[in-house]
C-alpha cells in the first residue's frame, strides 16, 4: 500500500436532464483534478441525470434518461479521462440493467478500463427505480480497497460496517441531500429559495445556512462517526444549490479514519475539495482496533426480521411513528442464549 494518495471529491449544481451540460462541467472538474495528480475523484449522486425532478417523471421518462454501464455514452466520457489521467473516477447515473430493471447507480471507471457499479440499496427516487442488492467493495492500483454507498446506504449504520468488514479503506459517499425537509424535530429543514436566487448579493447568508443545521450541522451529527467507527476514509460529494424547490447544501470534504475532517469547502459554488490521504492512519485507527473486539455470536438480532422494516420509501416519507417491539427482541435474543 502506498503510504500517500491523492484524492479529490465534488459539488456542483446539477441541470435536470441536462446530460450534456452536467459531463460537460464534470469533464472541467476532472482536468482540474488532473493538474495536481489526482488518483481518485468522486462526484455526486446522480450527477449526470440530475435529481430531484425524477419523482414527477413518468416511468417512459425516466427510462428515457437511463444508460447500460456497460455501453453508456456517459460513462465511456468519463472512462475515457480515466485511463488518459490514470485516475478512478466515480460519477451518479440511472442505470437500465439487463435485467430490463433501472437503478440509481454509480459507477468508478478505473484507469485500466473496468467500471465498478454500485446500485444503490435504499432507493425511494421513483417508483421505477428497483433496490439494490449488493455492497460493492473493489481493489485499486494504489494497494487500498474502495467501497461505494449511495445516500441513504450511508444512514444505516450496518451497511457501513458491512463495507469495513468486506476491507475497504475508503468509502465514496455520493450524495443529494441537505435542505430536506424532515419530521424529525431536529433534522433536517428546507431552506429558503431566497437565499439562493440572492446568492450573489448575499453570499454570506446563504452560505451560514449551508453550513447550519440544516447542511454542514446535520451531517456533522453522524457522518464523521462512520469514518471513525469502521476505520476508514470518507469521501463526501453532494449536490449544491436548487434543485427542483430544495436546496442542496455541498458540503464537499473528506474524512480521515479518526472522524477527522481533512478538508472541506463552505462555498455555495461549484467546488473541489482535494486532499493527501494519510494511509498509515488506517492500520492504528480507532474504529479498526475495536472491529477486532467484536463477538458475532452476539449480533444475531442484527440480521433477524423484527416486523417493522420498511423499503426505503415507506421508511423515508411515512408519517407513521415507528413502533418497536423490544419485549420480542428480548424474547428473541433469550431464545439464542
Amino acid at each position: 500500500m502506498n503510504k500517500q494518495l491523492r484524492v479529490a471529491t465534488v459539488q456542483f449544481c446539477h441541470r435536470a436532464g441536462d446530460k450534456q451540460y452536467n459531463l460537460a462541467l464534470m469533464e472541467q472538474f476532472i482536468d482540474q483534478a488532473a493538474q495536481t495528480d489526482t488518483q481518485v475523484l468522486a462526484f455526486p449522486e446522480m450527477c449526470i441525470t440530475g435529481y430531484w425532478h425524477v419523482p414527477q417523471l413518468s416511468h417512459d421518462e425516466v427510462a428515457a434518461l437511463a444508460e447500460r454501464s456497460d455501453d453508456s455514452p456517459s460513462l465511456a466520457r468519463i472512462a475515457a479521462l480515466a485511463e488518459r489521467y490514470q485516475m478512478a473516477i466515480g460519477a451518479g447515473y440511472i442505470e437500465k440493467h439487463q435485467n430490463g430493471q433501472l437503478y440509481n447507480a454509480y459507477a468508478v471507471c478505473m484507469p485500466d478500463g473496468q467500471r465498478h457499479v454500485h446500485r444503490k440499496i435504499h432507493a425511494f427516487e421513483h417508483p421505477s427505480i428497483s433496490q439494490g442488492n449488493a455492497f460493492t467493495v473493489f481493489d485499486t492500483p494504489w494497494g487500498v480497497r474502495i467501497a461505494i454507498l449511495i445516500c441513504w446506504d450511508n444512514n444505516l449504520t450496518d451497511n457501513v460496517r458491512v463495507t469495513a468488514l468486506l476491507g475497504a479503506d475508503i468509502l465514496i459517499a455520493p450524495h443529494q441531500t441537505g435542505g430536506t425537509h424532515s419530521r424529525s424535530p431536529f433534522g433536517m429543514k428546507p431552506i429558503p429559495v431566497s437565499l439562493w436566487e440572492n446568492r450573489q448579493q448575499a453570499p454570506e447568508a446563504l452560505e451560514a445556512a449551508l453550513m447550519g443545521d440544516s447542511g454542514r450541522g446535520w451531517l456533522m451529527r453522524w457522518l464523521p462517526s462512520r469514518a471513525h467507527d469502521n476505520g476508514l476514509f470518507i469521501l463526501f460529494s453532494n449536490g449544491v444549490g436548487l434543485d427542483n424547490g430544495e436546496i442542496r447544501t455541498g458540503n464537499a470534504m473528506v474524512i480521515d479514519p479518526y472522524g477527522r475532517i481533512v478538508n472541506e469547502t463552505t462555498s455555495f459554488r461549484d467546488t473541489l475539495v482535494s486532499a493527501d490521504l494519510d494511509l498509515s492512519l488506517l492500520a492504528m485507527s480507532t474504529g479498526r482496533r475495536w472491529i477486532h473486539g467484536r463477538r458475532p455470536e452476539l449480533y444475531h438480532l442484527l440480521c433477524e426480521p423484527q416486523g417493522y422494516e420498511r423499503d426505503a420509501r415507506t421508511a423515508r416519507f411515512s408519517e407513521d411513528v415507528p413502533v418497536f417491539d423490544h419485549k420480542m427482541a428480548h424474547k428473541t435474543s433469550l431464545d439464542k442464549t
